[in-house]
């Protein structure tokens, strides 16, 4: 490689963090440099609507990142060329966009006189001042201009990698995994129903070990304050059943039910092997359903309108708004009834699977939502395998080869090897 480089990876939500984030630094080490002397590996986060405040902390944790800088401090960067701990940049490197707005990393890649990277995924950008593009298919690629097409080529779904950083092992026993989402306004709803459909299958299968992976951004006593009626007053709306934080000194940690129905805490960040082993999943909507597509995992996914002032992931200026301090609230309850009427009229697909299938091969339950009936929807799931071997089937023509990683890889690697004009 010669001089020693600097790549600098933009990166906003915790989805993309670890979805496309991780599996491409480790690429990047496996393909291009091991030493950080050689090779340094620099993320930096940009604001993102659905960011929880930690994707630093994450990013952090992988081992082949060297610095991270947190999202509160992009406009400064972006600005005025500076870190907030003043880092230092080598003469040559590269941008590689992973997510934010595009114009970033060509602004970025200018400033510091390095080449620039994108990772489009539905659309590329700004074709003059980028040097190429890892496209996700050809459609995205047919997109470009005929003129700047030479600069792309088709990577793959990054969202397709976990399945290949996953050991699928046949489970002891039955395994239902439980995922409430890592965000504030999807746990409200997300660990009550977890509760519920956890307290309604236990009786039936009483074999059954329900789990539920715990987002890195979260302590343990944080996620059980959402399933504590003194302080989740939605729990009443979606069940009315809560649960216990339990912390054994010889045994992980769980929620243990109303009802008495066990779920086991998983701490291990990503849970990929354990959610492989899976018969079942119960998910609100986000990344995790790419993620389990992409593990082959069948899945329900829940999409509730309860409470509607909890809704505020929205795009585009709604989004702006009901996250306002003080006016949010109520600006969420307004602008929210209309939104779902118009998304239950337009029967919108909202998982990735389906979105990739472009039909709905994981079942969607939208609206107010009955943790009773969505129980007998998965006990109905799990007494008929062949429905879940369909699901695993579809799952499987649609999630894609894995390598997208690998692919994006080689082209940054053939970028760092090209002079600087």
């Amino acid at each position: 490689m010669g001089n020693p480089k600097d790549i600098v990876i933009l990166a906003n939500g915790p989805g993309e963090i670890a979805t496309w984030v991780r599996p491409v630094v480790r690429e990047v080490r496996k393909q291009i440099a091991q030493n950080t002397d050689v090779l340094r590996v620099s993320v930096i986060l940009v604001p993102c609507p659905n960011a929880t405040g930690k994707e630093d902390a994450i990013a952090l944790s992988y081992p082949e990142v060297d610095r991270v800088q947190a999202a509160n401090h992009f406009f400064k960067f972006l600005l005025w060329g500076k870190t907030a701990e003043n880092w230092d940049w080598r003469k040559q490197g590269a941008v590689v966009f992973l997510g934010g707005d595009q114009a970033f990393a060509a602004i970025i890649a200018k400033r510091l006189g390095y080449k620039s990277l994108i990772y489009a995924e539905w659309e590329a950008r700004w074709y003059r001042w980028i040097d190429a593009y890892g496209v996700m298919n050809e459609t995205v690629l047919q997109k470009i201009p005929p003129r700047y097409r030479k600069k792309a080529s088709v990577v793959g779904d990054l969202m397709a990698e976990p399945g290949r950083y996953s050991q699928k092992t046949a489970a002891e026993s039955e395994i239902i995994g439980l995922l409430p989402g890592s965000k504030g306004f999807k746990l409200k709803m997300g660990v009550p129903l977890a509760c519920a459909i956890a307290s309604h299958l236990h009786p039936k299968r009483p074999q059954t070990r329900f789990i539920l992976p715990v987002a890195p951004t979260l302590t343990l006593e944080t996620l059980a304050q959402y399933a504590d009626p003194q302080y989740n007053g939605a729990i009443a709306t979606v069940g009315n059943i809560g649960g216990q934080l339990i912390q054994p000194q010889d045994s992980p940690p769980y929620l243990q039910t109303d009802t008495g129905a066990k779920i086991e805490l998983i701490q291990q960040f990503p849970a990929y092997d354990t959610l492989a082993q899976c018969s079942l999943c119960a998910t609100t909507l986000g990344a995790n359903t790419a993620e389990l597509g992409a593990l082959g995992v069948p899945m329900l996914v829940m999409i509730p309108t309860q409470n509607i002032e909890t809704m505020r992931a929205w795009d585009g200026l709604p989004g702006l708004l009901v996250n306002l301090p003080g006016i949010g609230t109520p600006l969420a309850k307004i602008i929210n009834i209309p939104i779902i009427y118009m998304l239950q009229r337009s029967k919108r697909l909202f998982a990735w699977p389906n979105i990739w299938a472009q039909k709905e091969i994981v079942p969607e339950y939208f609206g107010n939502l009955n943790s009773k009936k969505i129980a007998q929807d998965m006990q109905n799931y799990l007494e008929n395998p062949e429905k879940l071997v369909k699901i695993r089937d579809d799952l499987a023509q649609v999630r894609g080869q894995t390598g997208a990683a690998t692919k994006l890889v080689q082209i940054l690697k053939q970028l760092l090897a090209t002079p600087t004009a």
